[in-house]
């Protein structure tokens, strides 16, 4: 198999807060919204946070989307979400929220009730994944999946000591996961124990492909001048179809993404993605108008 290179390393970026509840950093920079990461459009990481108890929940009040799908995954603390279709929902540790704007959703995340009283680590990331143009006016859905759902396979090594891999979205060495898509995509939540150590991960062919280090450092392929500490995220190269990892530190956690590319033009402003400049204007109308899908 040919091996995927590094196209570039996006390294740490500065936080910046939304509402009040969640200190974000945007991973992708000013490669958000690009070809080079489609489907993907943005990746927002709440690195780990300590908050204190709170009777008033933080977070972020009603907002519009159309156009994609946000993908929320909780690593620590609790989120609650709230939307126009009726969904009230709290995801924990482990869970998903995997939420398909389309034609229009009204949502609100804040920290859920019990965790605001309590205080705690906070630990999240927020994906945006961009929807073909034959979809982007669905109706939306809303798909909560719990901790217990996504499976969870072996490393390549084959050791269970040496970590494991949690199919979120996609397919990992014939396991599926449990997130339905509208274009072919992995989403994989990943756990190395074993330092220099080499595993092995394969992606289908003209996939982009993405690795985002959440904790600890690895090394991709064999350029070990090439590390990747915490809050670093390497984009690869479309060609190839594998990639080797080496962890330099135990207890190394990664997010690996990949997709098929949608060769569609993106126009975005705020919470809208489509395809053109009149389409956002539309959106921004039918919002204001109160002609949102089901919302």
């Amino acid at each position: 198999m040919v091996s995927k290179a590094i196209k570039t390393i996006l390294p740490r970026t500065s936080s910046h807060w939304v509402g009040d509840g969640f200190k974000v950093y945007p991973v992708f920079a000013n490669m958000a919204f690009t070809k080079e990461i489609s489907p993907f459009l943005m990746l927002d990481y709440a690195a780990p946070k300590e908050f204190s108890p709170s009777l008033r929940r933080r977070g972020v009040g009603k907002h519009p989307h159309r156009g994609f799908e946000t993908v929320t995954i909780a690593f620590q603390g609790e989120v609650e979400h709230g939307d126009s279709l009726g969904h009230r929902d709290v995801i924990k540790e482990g869970d998903v929220q995997w939420m398909t704007a389309a034609g229009g959703i009204i949502h609100e995340e804040f920290h859920s009730t019990e965790f605001a009283k309590q205080g705690g680590r906070f630990e999240m990331i927020q994906l945006w994944v961009n929807l073909p143009k034959a979809h982007k006016m669905d109706p939306p859905r809303y798909q909560p999946i719990l901790a217990k759902d996504i499976p969870t396979q072996l490393l390549s090594s084959k050791d269970k000591a040496d970590g494991g891999v949690r199919i979120i979205a996609g397919n990992y060495d014939g396991v599926k996961g449990p997130a339905k898509t509208f274009s072919p995509v992995n989403l994989w939540d990943v756990q190395i124990n074993t330092p220099e150590k080499l595993f092995e991960f394969d992606f289908e062919a003209g996939h982009n492909a993405m690795i985002f280090v959440r904790k600890g450092a690895v090394v991709i392929g064999e350029d070990d001048t090439k590390e990747l500490g915490p809050q670093d995220m390497a984009v690869l190269e479309t060609q190839g179809t594998r990639i080797t990892i080496k962890t330099t530190e135990v207890d190394t956690k990664l997010m690996l993404l990949s997709g098929e590319p949608i060769n569609e033009p993106i126009a975005a402003r705020g919470p809208f993605v489509m395809n053109t400049h009149q389409e956002i204007i539309q959106a921004n109308e039918d919002y204001h108008n109160g002609n949102f899908v089901r919302s």
